[in-house]
């Protein structure tokens, strides 16, 4: 049977599957690091897709592949296909002050509240980590690289446009920028794109290109944006020439946002909601309608399907596991043993984890705080269990976003880092009031990947029915005093 490969592209690292086209099942996988910081030359995106192809034993048996990235992240270039300046990461936040006076902008000019416009433009009031926001800095900050401008594209565009042989033409390459493409999840994250646009194929926004990059229409209609390329559409094939046998002549999937891929290498349909625990906190869902969020807290993106990806995202999530770690002087075990040792509502002791700012609610120069403290809670056991507690409240309260947007919830599917945690496990069926199913860890982005790759083999109307991971079940009573007690003292100064 053939083989395909899945790419992971994210923040950190690019990781690489190599699955059975028919079964899903694994066959070998490699991984490279990426550089740290959240700016990023796209040069080492394609250094590390190589070293990560080699540590995956080569893909030279390959017949298909596609690219899960990370989303968000600016990436210009010229008309000599070469990249202006570092491509800006979803996690930059230098753009946050472009995103407000974007919402004032589209506001003043639709005649409504900025967040009512762009939540009906496209399903998303603008934050930091939007790529419309990232360009209107470019366009403040750096005004002579954003006169530059030849074609706007996101990570995983890029990086499956230089398998597909093209690029700089410094390197010797033939930098055709019509030949970028993306797809409607990754497009959905950009701010100029529709995803609900032409009967819902989507469809590019330019006004709101030229909104950002402080242009007319017209003086942006030559900037080439990525072809939108359908779910089993092939985006072309990768060139023997350029990368050698690593993936010649494989043919390319669409590709797909982080987020996106990881709901398709899970299997998610209708119904389910991801509760994803890493650095950040997600939770998204599969949807057969757009949403339209005027409070931002749920971004209207699109599924990898032809569906709909409404997703709430949280700034404080396993790193509230880490920072309790370093509080209490345990490591990830002992927090867990020491927070199960504690009541449900840690006897009233809530932590309100906006370490870092917050983004769900938007609340980006807000502090963590910790309330109800007594002689009675003052111990590690409490504390513990206050730091897991409020964690998973946080992450609750985008579920309750999503609910608020007509979202179905039906199953719960928790994942990410922070959810190997015993403690974890086993408090969130008590804050969501319902069961959490808890796949095996894996690779997600890449996994949902590879079934893109596969499905694009197939051609088939619905992606092949793959199951790579078992599950396990957690269940519990719920105890809405965690919760209760959480919404009492959250919005306190």
């Amino acid at each position: 049977m053939p083989l395909v490969a899945g790419v992971d592209s994210s923040t950190q690292s690019c990781k690489i599957v190599v699955r059975d086209a028919a079964t899903g099942a694994l066959v070998r996988s490699g991984s490279a690091r990426h550089p740290d910081g959240t700016e990023v030359n796209p040069g080492a995106w394609w250094t590390a897709f190589q070293e990560a192809a080699i540590a995956a034993g080569g893909l030279a048996d390959v017949s298909a592949l596609a690219v899960g990235g990370q989303q968000h992240g600016m990436v210009v270039l010229d008309s000599e296909g070469e990249v202006i300046r570092p491509a800006l990461l979803w996690n930059d936040t230098r753009s946050a002050q472009a995103a407000a006076d974007l919402i004032v902008d589209l506001g003043a000019a639709a005649g409504v509240p900025g967040e009512q416009a762009w939540a009906e433009a496209v399903g998303t009031v603008p934050v930091a980590s939007i790529t419309a926001t990232k360009l209107r800095w470019l366009a403040d900050a750096e005004p002579e690289n954003a006169g530059r401008i030849a074609a706007v594209a996101l990570p995983h565009d890029w990086l499956t446009w230089r398998i597909a042989g093209f690029g700089p033409r410094s390197q010797g390459l033939e930098p055709d920028l019509a030949a970028l493409t993306t797809d409607r999840s990754d497009a959905s994250g950009t701010g100029y794109f529709d995803a609900a646009g032409s009967d819902g194929a989507g469809e590019y926004r330019r006004d709101l290109l030229a909104l950002a990059l402080r242009r007319d229409v017209a003086d942006v209609e030559s900037i080439v944006l990525p072809r939108v390329v359908a779910p089993a559409e092939s985006a072309g094939s990768g060139d023997a020439q350029v990368v050698g046998d690593a993936v010649g002549g494989a043919v390319l999937g669409a590709g797909a946002g982080d987020n996106a891929a990881a709901a398709l290498g899970l299997g998610m349909v209708t119904g389910d909601v991801a509760v994803s625990i890493g650095t950040s906190g997600v939770v998204s869902a599969i949807a057969g309608a757009p949403t339209s969020d005027v409070s931002g807290m749920v971004t209207g993106f699109a599924d990898a399907t032809g569906a709909y990806l409404p997703l709430a995202c949280t700034l404080n999530a396993s790193r509230v596991l880490d920072a309790a770690r370093a509080v209490i002087g345990v490591d990830h075990a002992g927090l867990s043993r020491l927070a199960l040792q504690a009541p449900g509502g840690a006897d009233g002791l809530v932590l309100v984890p906006y370490l870092e700012g917050e983004r769900t609610p938007n609340r980006p120069d807000a502090t963590g705080t910790v309330h109800g403290l007594t002689l009675k809670s003052s111990t590690p056991e409490h504390f513990a269990r206050a730091y897991v507690e409020g964690m998973l409240c946080g992450l609750a309260d985008g579920l309750d976003a999503l609910r608020e947007q007509g979202v179905a919830v039906e199953r719960l599917l928790l994942i990410g880092g922070g959810a190997q945690s015993e403690a974890v496990r086993r408090v969130a069926p008590e804050v969501f009031g319902m069961p959490v199913v808890v796949p095996e860890p894996g690779e997600y982005v890449a996994d949902g990947a590879a079934r893109q790759a596969a499905w694009v083999l197939t051609g088939d109307e619905n992606p092949p029915a793959w199951t790579t991971s078992s599950t396990r079940t957690y269940e519990a009573e719920a105890v809405p005093a965690i919760r209760q007690r959480y919404a009492e003292v959250r919005d306190l100064s």
